[in-house]
């Protein structure tokens, strides 16, 4: 029997590919024994558990970006996570922790050095967080998502993700009736990522009449903290639908309805449309270091899809972008084969077998 710790949390792009990975460890080997560890803060406290894994919760440390009282409290803060994160991984005679990087990571890291369990490392994104810039240091093994991200030991692996993603159990006619939409018409999907994003449903609320007007169908994932009563499923007099949601639990359903995606450029999305073959107007978020930009830059210049820069989405913007692509059915299948070169298949099977490995020679060199 392999106990394996998996730690990551915040956004969708940490919680995705540790719950694709958790399940292709125990699809590898059933026996496997899984704990997720996470904080109260993010997406994994709905996630983890709604995937039917255990979830244990450790005190969130935020890393402060100027001086304020998180920075004095940072040390103590620390400890405590570190503290919980041991204890977590003692209880559960965790063999190997894999991180995912967020807040969650920097004590699991650190617990796992103290104790002597070895650390697997996955970095979505093609800048890599502090996190997993200081899990590297330590790591058995550093799996990246692109090839130019830079790490100690870092090795390509692509992106863990569901696998009805790149394998979909139902067709497009399928997927669209499981939202309410109609079997034959050109449908956009448009999700700001698991957050939301604010700026792009200001502007699909600016465009959506003229999208419908042009016959386009409207899958709408505002985020949960975006939606209220407000938001109701609109017909429009050509027989499009606008169809609003808080939140998908199952993407490859939502992918495989869409013609074409409006959205972020996350790493979690850029690998999962580029897997599922669906074109993307990317409108990567401006903060950071450009992570955003960076992760779709490939699939742009591939013809696999389009960018637009946040500050110039608006309405008008976004007609622009969206109605001549999705009315252009061999456009679409000529991006969607762009998209399809630029994921490696199985990237969730190829490091749960990773994983195993490193747990297999922690097994072999643990004292009798």
């Amino acid at each position: 029997m392999t106990r394996v710790a998996l730690a990551g949390g915040g956004t969708a792009g940490h919680t995705s590919p540790l719950i694709a990975t958790a399940l292709e460890l125990q699809r590898l080997d059933p026996e496997t024994e899984v704990v997720c560890i996470g904080t109260s803060k993010g997406l994994e406290t709905t996630v983890i558990p709604a995937a039917g894994l255990p979830l244990e919760l450790i005190t969130p440390v935020p890393l402060p970006r100027s001086l304020s009282w998180d920075l004095v409290r940072l040390p103590w803060t620390l400890t405590r996570s570190v503290t919980e994160a041991r204890r977590i991984l003692k209880q559960h005679g965790a063999e190997v922790l894999v991180g995912f990087g967020g807040y969650v990571s920097i004590p699991a890291y650190i617990a796992a050095r103290t104790l002597g369990v070895p650390i697997v490392v996955h970095e979505a994104n093609k800048l890599p967080g502090i996190a997993n810039r200081v899990g590297a240091r330590w790591a058995a093994v550093v799996a990246t998502t692109f090839a130019e991200t830079e790490l100690p030991g870092g090795r390509v692996l692509g992106m863990p993700m569901a696998r009805e993603i790149a394998h979909p159990a139902i067709n497009k006619a399928e997927a669209r009736s499981r939202f309410g939409l109609a079997p034959d018409r050109p449908t956009l999907l448009v999700s700001g990522g698991s957050q939301g994003a604010v700026r792009i449903n200001d502007a699909v609320a600016a465009a959506r009449d003229a999208l419908l007007a042009g016959g386009v169908q409207i899958l709408h994932v505002l985020g949960a903290k975006n939606f209220d009563d407000s938001h109701r499923v609109v017909e429009h007099p050509t027989g499009a639908r606008y169809v609003p949601v808080a939140y998908v639990d199952h993407m490859a359903e939502a992918y495989g309805a869409a013609d074409l995606m409006l959205g972020r450029a996350g790493a979690a999305t850029v690998m999962e449309t580029a897997a599922a073959g669906l074109p993307v107007v990317f409108v990567p978020l401006p903060w950071g270091n450009g992570e955003q930009a960076r992760n779709a830059e490939s699939l742009v210049e591939a013809g696999a899809g389009t960018m637009i820069r946040d500050a110039e989405l608006d309405g008008a913007t976004l007609v622009q972008h969206v109605l001549p692509r999705i009315t252009d059915p061999d456009g679409l299948r000529t991006m969607s084969q762009a998209a399809r070169q630029h994921h490696p298949p199985d990237a969730a099977e190829a490091l749960a077998r990773a994983v195993l490995a490193v747990a297999e020679g922690s097994q072999e060199t643990r004292p009798e």
